[in-house]
């Protein structure tokens, strides 16, 4: 549809629309699943008006049939029932609007359902979505609880009376909303994330009591158990009775099997936790009593030891012991100093028998260069070299000459 088109030149309305309504016409039939909300079948009309609505998303469309072609399902079609349609896009000119015409419709049976939710089960599981490792803990005692719910509902009662009968002090944040037919899905998932942007929530219970197969079908809906598994917040799921298990379950961080049993799993029961507190108090008491009484019989024990008697028994008696090893040790101390002087005489006197300054008082002399390397043989020196002659006295300087080497 290229068009050209400008401020000075416009297409008119009805232009427009026949236009929109050449590409739709185009269209081929589809087939389509929904749950129907409103339905308008007036009588001796030929023609039968249907709203049909995802029930995943706030998307819906109208639907016009022939009456027979209704007639074929009007036992077992109703408001909120699903069902799958086959059906053309048209274009209503005149308004502007775009329905579909439907050449057939068929109710989507439980089984259908069931096989549907099956297939739809083993691909979230398969994604890890139901992992234990993802289940968050719940809090001990949760300071704010968030409740999701139907309004005025058994589950809304059953969560708030058997919490507060447990812990009086209890607080909720309670999000009313539709528990079942075409607006109850995005409801939930909004009342959940706002839940689980609240800073002051602990947990959140999605309760709801028990009903159909359809009538729990929202809460196994893939966009809430998506939602649910994004969620940083503890969330527990509290769907029907014992027996009904939808997909919320499964990807909860817990499971309650009835409302009031959420309500039990959730907060803590004063008493009992009362009773806990004292018994462990009374443990408490009687391990220091116990321990007490073990210091004080090992006390006594060792109080009555001779030694705490007589305290300088103990000294008296070590104290000639001390006596006798002191007078030891100072007269092993006194030979070894006495030894080491004998051997430190002797080795002195080896000393100076040996060093060179004894060979020099015995008159002889040590030639040495301006280096003071030491001259051992002539060849060494060069004629007219100057060295230094070291004796016992001192030094002087002396000259190589040429008849030295003679």
């Amino acid at each position: 549809m290229a068009l050209t088109t400008s401020a000075e030149a416009p297409l008119p309305v009805g232009e427009v629309s026949r236009m929109i309504g050449g590409w739709i016409d185009r269209l081929g039939a589809v087939w389509v699943e929904g749950q129907i909300t409103q339905l308008s079948r007036r009588p001796g009309a030929g023609v039968v008006f249907l709203t049909l609505r995802d029930p995943s998303h706030d998307v819906s469309i109208g639907v016009t049939c022939y009456r027979q072609v209704f007639d074929a399902v009007a036992d077992v079609v109703s408001e909120g029932a699903r069902v799958v349609v086959h059906a053309k896009p048209e274009w209503y000119a005149p308004r502007g609007q775009l329905s579909l015409r439907a050449a057939e419709i068929r109710p989507v049976g439980i089984g259908e359902l069931l096989a549907r939710l099956e297939q739809l089960k083993r691909g979230l599981a398969a994604e890890g979505l139901f992992a234990p490792e993802r289940k968050k803990p719940l809090p001990f005692l949760p300071g704010l609880i968030g409740l999701v719910c139907g309004r005025a509902s058994a589950a809304e009662r059953d969560v708030l009376e058997n919490a507060r009968r447990r812990w009086p002090a209890v607080r909720f944040e309670v999000r009313n909303v539709p528990v079942q037919g075409v607006k109850a899905v995005p409801q939930v998932i909004q009342a959940v994330r706002e839940l689980d942007a609240h800073e002051d929530v602990d947990v959140i219970v999605v309760a709801r009591g028990g009903g159909s197969v359809e009538d729990l079908l929202p809460f196994s809906d893939e966009q809430l158990v998506r939602a649910v598994a994004a969620c940083r917040t503890p969330v527990v799921s509290a769907i029907g009775h014992e027996p009904d298990t939808p997909l919320l379950d499964l990807v909860a961080d817990l499971r309650a099997s009835t409302p009031t049993d959420a309500a039990k799993k959730v907060v803590p029961d004063v008493g009992e936790e009362l009773e806990r507190v004292r018994g462990l108090r009374d443990r408490a008491l009687r391990s220091v009593r116990g321990l007490l009484d073990r210091e004080e019989r090992g006390l006594a024990h060792a109080m009555a030891r001779p030694v705490m008697e007589d305290p300088q028994r103990m000294v008296e008696v070590r104290r000639d012991e001390l006596d006798a090893l002191l007078a030891r040790s100072r007269r092993v101390l006194g030979h070894l100093l006495d030894r080491a002087e004998s051997e430190l005489a002797h080795t002195r006197a080896r000393v100076r028998a040996l060093s060179p300054a004894a060979t020099l008082e015995r008159g002889y002399a040590v030639l040495q260069r301006t280096d003071g390397t030491v001259v051992r043989a002539p060849e060494e020196v060069a004629e007219g070299e100057e060295l230094r002659a070291r004796v016992a006295g001192g030094e002087f300087t002396v000259r190589r000459t040429a008849d030295d080497e003679k």
